[in-house]
């Protein structure tokens, strides 16, 4: 097993890693990644290039795809001559990133704070859809619930097993916010539940980024995790990632900076970054995220090397 930090990664490395380097390899980066999200739907940041381009070049070491049908994988910005089934694969080489998506698991009995959301067949967590995920060629697969969708805890948690059995990459579950849903987001109780059914990662939301969630309370589950995880392989282990996914994405510099630092001091291996903004991460705060979270050198080390590596 290639155990090479994700500091000091290649192309080539993202490209061929197989699903447990990539997780050792986040581990083994000590809080230091950055996963950015982005609507590959949604229109282009800049003529002529693909935001996930775009995002790679401000510093994104994982790019989430978010409200991507599977059944019609497009992706705006790729060559109009590649077919859509080809997309992902392009991106993928593109960019030279680890690359995958959002589904997610819909309670339609869910007790809604508003109107709800209805999404594509596509989007949705489904057997069907880990198939199709595997069959494109997605590193990881993210369950959780964009606003307005319905989603729930205990929905996540069903989603779990069912997603094992069928998806072979990474697994990251969890909530970055209410997703619509009148209920807790996440405690020390829910993450209990999630890591027991064997996620790979488990994703919280962010000190600052939701009402009544602060670094003390990532530091309860991240505390609990460092403890669950002694002993273990790293194919036992859970990450943490912590999610700026409520808005706050295309917050001031400074905002962003604060946020990341509580992050990582709170114990989260890796750390997510929204789209909110025109279904892109501005790109000034994916470079203050990095900045903030592993400085200078390893970000443009990262944003140097060439896809030729």
């Amino acid at each position: 097993m290639n155990n090479k930090r994700l500091l000091n990664y290649n192309a080539s490395d993202f490209l061929t890693a197989k699903p447990l380097e990539l997780k050792q390899a986040i581990l083994a980066s000590e809080g230091r990644t950055i996963m950015v999200e982005n609507v590959p739907t949604e229109g282009l940041f800049l003529n002529g290039v693909s935001n996930a381009e775009v995002e790679r070049a401000a510093g994104a070491d994982m790019i989430m795809f978010n409200a991507m049908d599977l059944f019609d994988p497009y992706i705006l910005g790729v060559p109009e001559d590649i077919p859509n089934s080809e997309h992902l694969k392009w991106i993928k080489e593109a960019t030279g990133r680890s690359i995958g998506v959002n589904l997610e698991p819909i309670d339609m009995e869910a007790d809604m704070a508003e109107n709800r959301d209805e999404i594509s067949l596509g989007r949705h967590a489904t057997p069907e859809t880990y198939e199709k995920a595997n069959e494109l060629g997605f590193d990881f697969i993210t369950l959780t619930g964009n606003p307005g969708t319905g989603v729930t805890n205990n929905t996540i948690y069903t989603a779990i097993k069912e997603a094992k059995n069928h998806f072979k990459g990474l697994i990251i579950a969890g909530k970055m916010h209410g997703a619509g849903v009148d209920e807790k987001v996440m405690d020390l109780n829910i993450a209990k539940k999630f890591i027991d059914e064997g996620i790979d990662i488990l994703l919280v939301p962010a000190p600052y980024t939701i009402p009544h969630y602060q670094e003390k309370d990532l530091r309860e589950i991240a505390d609990y995790v460092r403890e669950f995880n002694e002993g273990k392989d790293i194919k036992d282990k859970v990450l943490i990632m912590t999610a700026n996914g409520t808005s706050q994405d295309s917050s001031d510099t400074e905002t962003i900076k604060k946020i990341g630092l509580a992050s990582k001091a709170g114990g989260a291996h890796l750390q997510h970054i929204g789209d909110s903004f025109s279904g892109i991460c501005l790109p000034e705060n994916i470079w203050a995220l990095g900045q903030a979270i592993r400085g200078y050198r390893h970000q443009m080390i990262m944003l140097a090397k060439s896809n030729k590596r």
